[in-house]
């Protein structure tokens, strides 16, 4: 089931960063699957949303697959897929 229209408002309001290239990379993400997300999605985004900007973006273009605060739910198949969307080009 995919994310209601509030819940994807409400990940989009989460994803204005203060670092331009996590801007950049999450618009890039909801305008390419922001109709398709579903609930583990949003929870995936959710916890990579609540990292530091620079842990984000370490993740987003790929110098870490994974930070310490997320070390256990990134080994999850839902993490990497969504890390996966968020880091094509």
């Amino acid at each position: 089931m995919t994310l209601s229209n509030a819940e994807l408002y409400r990940l989009k309001s989460d994803a204005r960063r203060g670092l331009l290239e996590n801007d950049l990379i999450l618009q890039r993400f909801f305008e390419r699957y922001g109709a398709q997300l579903n609930a583990d999605d949003g929870k995936v985004l959710s916890q990579l949303l609540a990292l530091e900007d620079n842990d984000l973006m370490d993740l987003l273009i790929g110098r870490k697959d994974s930070v310490a605060t997320l070390e256990k739910v990134s080994q999850e198949a839902s993490f990497k897929l969504v890390l996966q969307r968020l880091r094509q080009k």
